[in-house]
């Protein structure tokens, strides 16, 4: 699938933050990493509290420095753990961290993000043992009393339990639910009981110590690594959970996380506006890996040394239709526009070049090819495509070809 995304001639001197978005890499996950890595494939995301937060280094997080963003659909909230939506995730992805990521530089190949090595994993598969990197807090809140609160195993522990809790309602409970020795148990002991107890120890997902989190597995699964990327297993702080969640146990509207941004204003469906988190640790823009292209070594060079996020503001506005977004981008309101297909002709030629009109205003053409996985679900017990004998084999067969 290959698509087309136009970004502003306006310098922002490079990316925010390297690998953002933590889904699999699927057509809408890399959609919305262009959307991100616009302005010098920039790479970060997040929220922030206050707009009146002034840096001691004006060389990273500029506060001068705004980048105008869109995204083509609405939000439904900011809890790692809730959230089902690809916008929403857009957002998360950048308040709250994972631990790991995809190399922002490196394609497919998965790096520490807040862990502090690969994991280690015993011989059977079924035992995963995870250093945590020290030093790392999460952004100021009043949760934590005006204390600086440090990143520990133990969130780790609290925040895959509230995947595991009934009363949450988790989307993605399933990605550990059989995976992990006895979250299915303590799933099932909180729907007999009505509450979730978060103090009693799940088999397979221990804190050793402050900065050591082991897995047990109920049997070897090597592709939990691709899900230790995604946000949905992000770090949350079980204070501020306390502090700011609504009854049902979630927390929507007061992300509170590790990542490079934090919120600092929401209006619902129409625009979010990000600041750098003034708590974020010190991260440097990757160098090329081995064997890099010459655009991606030259991306690298031009960025070395440079601390992360470099931009200080990120205002996203939820513009659903193309036509609008497009002319959002002609009247400089926006620095990046991934280009739908149905209006490419208002920006390409029929050689698929840039029209003069964007081209002689600085505007630079990107094109990335997506990986697309689709899904089409057949119910197994209607009379037409339902069953198991060859000929009804056949048929799902043909109808998904």
């Amino acid at each position: 699938m290959l698509s087309n995304s136009l970004r502003t001639g306006r310098r922002t001197d490079g990316p925010l933050l390297q690998g953002v978005y933590s889904m699999p890499r699927n057509a809408y996950s890399i959609t919305i990493l262009r959307l991100l890595a616009s302005v010098g494939r920039l790479v970060a995301f997040g929220v922030a509290i206050a707009s009146t937060t002034t840096f001691a280094e004006p060389k990273w997080a500029d506060p001068t420095k705004t980048l105008h963003v869109m995204m083509a659909g609405g939000e439904a909230g900011f809890d790692p753990q809730v959230a089902g939506d690809t916008y929403s995730f857009t957002v998360i992805s950048a308040i709250f961290e994972a631990l790991y990521q995809y190399d922002y530089l490196g394609g497919s190949q998965i790096i520490p993000k807040l862990a502090a090595a690969m994991p280690e994993i015993s011989a059977d598969g079924r035992i995963w043992t995870i250093r945590i990197k020290p030093s790392v807090f999460f952004a100021d809140d009043a949760a934590f009393k005006g204390k600086k609160r440090e990143l520990t195993a133990d969130d780790f522990v609290y925040s895959w339990k509230r995947l595991l809790d009934p009363r949450v309602r988790s989307p993605n409970v399933e990605i550990l639910a059989d995976r992990i020795a006895g979250a299915r148990a303590a799933m099932e002991l909180a729907k007999t009981s009505g509450r979730f107890d978060y103090d009693a120890e799940i088999e397979g997902l221990r804190a050793l110590d402050r900065h050591t989190l082991r897995i047990k597995l109920v049997d070897p699964d090597y592709t939990l690594l691709a899900y230790l990327t995604f946000s949905a297993l992000a770090a949350v702080a079980r204070e501020a959970v306390a502090t700011h969640a609504s009854e049902d146990g979630r927390v929507m509207e007061h992300p509170v996380g590790t990542g490079p941004y934090r919120l600092i204003d929401w209006r619902r469906g129409q625009k979010i506006v990000l600041e750098a988190n003034p708590n974020y640790r010190e991260e440097y823009f990757p160098d090329a890996p081995d064997g890099a292209d010459a655009a991606t070594k030259a991306l690298a060079a031009s960025m070395r040394g440079k601390r992360l996020p470099q931009v200080g503001r990120i205002e996203l506005s939820v513009i659903e239709a193309p036509q609008p977004a497009l002319l959002g981008f002609e009247s400089g309101a926006l620095d990046y526009f991934d280009l739908p297909f149905e209006i490419a002709p208002k920006a390409l030629d029929t050689s698929g070049r840039l029209l003069p009109v964007f081209a002689n205003r600085g505007v630079t053409l990107q094109r990335i090819t997506d990986i697309g996985l689709g899904y089409l679900y057949f119910n197994m017990d209607d009379p037409v495509v339902g069953g198991v004998t060859p000929e009804r084999i056949a048929l799902r067969r043909a109808v998904m070809m």
